[in-house]
């Protein structure tokens, strides 16, 4: 039986048969490639994500500041880099010299990306409810290790009062320090002024510490603030202008 007498069943498929089956084999290729690629790209890792506690910080603070609100100090350039000037004596045993420390709370870690980028090379140790004891403690043990710069920047007092014994005892550890920058708080508890006035009263007493006088700074923006009246939004225009108030101060104090 030749092929054109087969029965209508077991007839072969014509050649447009063939073509059209090719062509949509190809498309449902095309359309799989497309699928994949976007899934990929949509869960790809980011390069950069910020720790859970700065991340929680960030959202609160950004929900509650308006867009385009003005403030009264220009945020940092955070392509502006900033040299310490050398220390204007030398650093005493345990200090190391033309390297700045900065400790801090979790306030510091809400500025701490605009203050590494003005001071290369800066090392700064920030933490969520750190104590001005345990401040003490780190900055000790720093020194032990010949690990502590010249040029200190402390940023305590957000999580509990402070007297002047405390002040005092910080700087027994810091007295042979070239500069100590005191950021002074602003902070919705009953401790918010007595606090300023303690580092008010040590600095006056040291030759070698200044405040960073942050507190009034940040009296004068409230629109800087997250709903809890005393952290910034990460990289924020609050963030910029306490990293600029800071090495302004260090490096003309």
């Amino acid at each position: 039986m030749t092929p054109s007498e087969a029965p209508e069943g077991r007839r072969r498929p014509s050649r447009a048969v063939f073509v059209l089956c090719a062509a949509f084999v190809a498309v449902l290729a095309a359309a799989t490639a497309a699928f994949v690629a976007v899934g990929s790209s949509s869960t790809s890792p980011p390069s950069h994500r910020l720790s859970a506690a700065r991340q929680n910080t960030a959202t609160s603070a950004a929900a509650s500041t308006p867009p385009g609100t003005p403030t009264t100090a220009p945020a940092a350039d955070s392509t502006t880099t900033t040299s310490v000037p050398p220390s204007p004596g030398p650093a005493g045993p345990g200090f190391v010299p033309g390297r700045v420390t900065a400790i801090g709370d979790s306030v510091m870690l809400d500025y701490q990306d605009p203050l590494e980028a003005a001071i290369p090379g800066i090392d700064v140790d920030a933490t969520v409810s750190r104590q001005w004891s345990e401040g003490e403690v780190l900055l000790q043990n720093l020194k032990a290790e010949g690990q502590l710069g010249a040029d200190i920047i402390v940023g305590l007092g957000t999580n509990g009062p402070i007297t002047d014994t405390d002040f005092d005892n910080m700087m027994a550890i810091l007295g042979g320090a070239s500069r100590v920058v005191f950021v002074n708080v602003h902070v919705d508890r009953p401790w918010q002024d007595s606090n300023n006035a303690v580092i008010a009263s040590g600095v006056a007493r040291y030759h070698n510490a200044v405040v960073a006088d942050w507190a009034t700074l940040a009296a004068q923006n409230p629109q800087w603030f997250g709903a809890d009246g005393t952290h910034l939004a990460i990289d924020g225009p609050g963030a910029a202008a306490l990293a600029a108030l800071v090495t302004s101060t260090l490096t003309n104090g």
